[in-house]
């Protein structure tokens, strides 16, 4: 009896192992899948906004000797004379242009000042601290020698002090940027603004219909239910597109209140925040109704008709019975719409103009057009802390909610 037990304790054991491991390997594809295009890419984005080792290794001697000075006063002879034979030798071996680059993202001008020194560096004689003067004065400032300072590691903060409209002084202090150059936190203070309007008017407009749509008969909520996805059908740059011929001056939106009003009736709705929100409501409104609808498919009608008869009054009924069990739903829904109205930057660029940009605009712009991918990567970080951060609290009071409900 003993060893009959034993042996099928090993092969329960033994069936529940392969189980697992057939369960592993159908999953493994999937698994590969988001490693490839999701895991590795968002790695790859976070390391790009701290690591930079352009200098480190295209000026190795400035960088190693700059590294002993703690920013105050002028910098080492070791390192004024290092840097005079980096940049002969960056010359000669054309990656000046790398290398001022980088250097111009962390202070403005740097560019133009390091390749015109660049182009002299081989001649120069000790002492060189005068030879860099007579090149130009700036040198004389020891906020640009922080600045190479600074952008001589290989992973740097830089980028996400930038990101905070913050710059570093030549000991490493931060200081805020001037207020005509700070730009990034109003940008992500407007973004989470309109996610967060949108979200609101997605809820205002979604709910209702999403409960109309669930208390239609079977045929009636396919065809309803149709109509909500045919927009998926048409290209979002389409939709938007759409948009700009229905908002504009003389579009069709105000030519009729024009006719029906005169040309003083006419509406600002384009190259504006109100033409941003019209746009971005309409485009994300499914994605509010859909996980609605979904789960007030599965309330029983019989819960409020109880309630009813108990002596609730129907508003009653429908707020304290139907509305919490339908808002695990609504606020998935707003999550969702919530999340990528933080992303959006098509529908900003050609209906909201400069007014209605987001910081997606920006970091299309420094991914497109300066290049600068670092500061790109950096704001693409802050904006995915800040989508952890919400699902984090959606997790739990949620979870909390369906938890107490059930």
């Amino acid at each position: 009896m003993t060893t009959e037990t034993t042996s099928l304790a090993e092969q329960f054991k033994r069936s529940g192992k392969n189980a697992r491991r057939g369960t592993f390997l159908l999953v493994l594809p999937l698994l590969a899948f988001l490693t490839i295009t999701f895991f590795l890419p968002i790695f790859n984005m976070l390391n790009r906004s701290i690591e930079d080792a352009t200098i480190a290794d295209n000026l190795p001697r400035s960088a190693d000797a700059l590294r002993s000075w703690n920013g105050k006063g002028r910098p080492p002879f070791s390192a004024i004379a290092a840097l005079a034979d980096d940049l002969a030798r960056a010359h000669r071996e054309g990656t000046i242009g790398r290398i001022a680059t980088r250097l111009n993202f962390e202070r403005p001008g740097m560019r133009s000042l390091l390749m015109k020194t660049a182009r002299v560096a081989s001649t120069f004689e000790p002492p060189y601290a005068q030879a860099f003067n007579a090149v130009d004065l700036q040198w004389s400032d020891p906020e640009v020698w922080g600045a190479l300072r600074h952008a001589s590691a290989s992973y740097t903060s830089g980028y996400y002090i930038a990101a905070f409209d913050e710059t570093r002084k030549a000991d490493g202090t931060r200081v805020p940027r001037a207020e005509e150059e700070q730009v990034y936190v109003m940008l992500f203070q407007r973004t989470l603004w309109v996610a967060f309007l949108v979200t609101a008017l997605c809820f205002v407009l979604g709910y209702p219909l999403a409960y109309f749509i669930s208390q239609q008969d079977e045929k009636t909520r396919h065809l309803l239910l149709i109509l909500v996805l045919l927009p998926f059908w048409t290209s979002l740059l389409v939709r938007t597109t759409s948009w700009i011929a229905l908002l504009q001056t003389n579009g069709i939106l105000n030519d009729g209140l024009a006719f029906f009003g005169g040309d003083g009736a006419r509406l600002d709705l384009m190259h504006n925040m109100n033409g941003t929100l019209i746009a971005m409501t309409h485009i994300l409104l499914p994605f509010m109704i859909l996980p609605t609808y979904s789960v007030m498919l599965s309330v029983p009608p019989a819960l409020t008709r109880a309630a009813v008869s108990l002596g609730a009054t129907p508003w009653t009924a429908f707020w304290r019975v139907y509305f919490p069990m339908t808002l695990p739903g609504a606020a998935a829904g707003g999550l969702l719409v919530f999340i990528l109205a933080l992303g959006y930057y098509i529908t900003p660029t050609l209906v909201g103009g400069r007014s209605g940009q987001l910081i997606s605009n920006m970091i299309q712009f420094h991914m497109q057009t300066s290049l600068n991918w670092g500061l790109a990567a950096a704001l693409g970080g802050i904006l995915l802390a800040i989508v952890t951060v919400l699902y984090i609290v959606y997790a739990r009071v949620i979870g909390l909610n369906r938890l107490r409900l059930g």
